[in-house]
């Protein structure tokens, strides 16, 4: 279980330096005369990016073209930017980043497939005197850093928003199937434990399955295996991890013969599945700010690699605690519940997406029921 321990909020993207030097106490790595500090490098940086898998649609689409474009502005273009993605593949994942070992990279930041598997690997990057920021995903082994969402937050926000959604009328009477994320995944462990602990004093939980890789198939066969269980008209709503895998839950109950969805939850604010709050099909997603989080991350990568410790620091004034590191400097970003009445608040102000995206492919109608134009 991740403990941190905070003592600033920390806000996403560059604006984060303004914040006080000191926010934590005591005087931050680098803000010392003594000779031993580290020597400070100019633009001239290497900065690799390792992310898990492609089926989620926001890392090619958001994550890596953000940090590619934000070393490049930090480091006046001077930088160098390597980048891999694994395929949901951990053994490719460790030899991607033994890849960066030997390109000799400055600091990489790695979204693990398999936080335990990658720590090996990450011990021989800090052996190999490189930098590593863990991700997203909290990957085990010395990591000097962490940036990712409130995983407790959104598990919490998930689980109080499907009670809301099944009623309070049915209480535990309602049935409610948990479709959680990938054993091997940290930040799945930690969404399902608040989620349960939001869901378990108002609803029963009859079924609960963890799916392996986050692949929407394997979603849909466990949503089989739940139906076939319990009956389609017996589940009064569905805790999907993310929207992904919220496809395949409404896949097998199509196939099921339900036309009228429970409520059914997701997270990531992926395009189909804002498309499918607007029809109804799915209830909720969790909208996470992707530029905050990804620009964050490559400043932090970029800053580390310098030598610019203090403004490190002041990007990372939270703790967390993984199985194998304590105290990981982090930074924290914040979560949103995306549903059909605040889409243009969230996304659309972000310009995540434009209202032309979402509303485009027949989508018109929902939209103009839903007031976006």
């Amino acid at each position: 279980m991740n403990t941190r321990m905070r003592c600033a909020t920390t806000a996403g993207a560059a604006s984060v330096l303004l914040v006080s030097l000191t926010a934590c106490g005591g005087v931050l790595p680098g803000g010392s005369s003594d000779s031993s500090a580290p020597v400070r490098k100019g633009n001239d940086v290497k900065i690799g990016l390792l992310l898990p898998e492609k089926e989620t649609a926001r890392y090619e689409k958001f994550d890596r073209p953000i940090i590619e474009k934000q070393v490049s502005e930090l480091t006046d273009g001077q930088g160098k930017f390597v980048y891999a993605n694994a395929d949901q593949d951990a053994d490719l994942q460790n030899q991607q980043l033994q890849n960066m070992i030997d390109e000799k990279v400055d600091t990489v930041i790695v979204d693990s497939v398999d936080a335990h598997t990658i720590a090996a690997s990450v011990q021989k990057a800090k052996d190999a005197g490189i930098h590593v920021i863990a991700y997203d995903r909290l990957a085990q082994g010395p990591v000097d850093a962490f940036v990712g969402f409130d995983n407790d937050l959104v598990g919490q926000t998930q689980g109080k928003e499907l009670v809301a959604a099944v009623g309070a009328d049915q209480g535990k009477k309602a049935q409610v199937v948990m479709i959680n994320g990938s054993p091997t995944d940290p930040n799945a462990a930690d969404f399902k434990k608040s989620a349960r602990e939001e869901l378990g004093n108002s609803v029963t939980v009859a079924k609960s399955y963890d799916t392996v890789a986050w692949k929407p198939q394997n979603a849909k066969a466990n949503m089989e295996q739940a139906i076939t269980a319990l009956g389609a008209a017996n589940i009064a709503g569905v805790y999907s991890a993310n929207d992904g895998m919220a496809a395949g839950v409404i896949a097998a109950l199509k196939e099921a013969g339900v036309t009228k969805m429970p409520p059914i939850t997701g997270q990531d604010a992926e395009l189909a599945a804002v498309r499918r709050i607007l029809t109804g099909d799915q209830y909720m997603s969790v909208y996470k700010p992707y530029p905050d989080e990804a620009a964050t991350a490559a400043e932090m990568a970029v800053r580390i690699a310098q030598g610019r410790d203090i403004e490190f620091e002041a990007l990372a004034t939270s703790r967390t605690d993984s199985p194998t590191t304590k105290q990981i400097h982090t930074a924290s970003i914040s979560v949103v519940a995306l549903k059909r009445s605040n889409i243009k608040q969230t996304v659309v102000k972000d310009k995540i997406y434009t209202v032309k995206q979402i509303c485009s492919g027949g989508y018109a109608d929902a939209c103009a029921e839903a007031g976006l134009k």
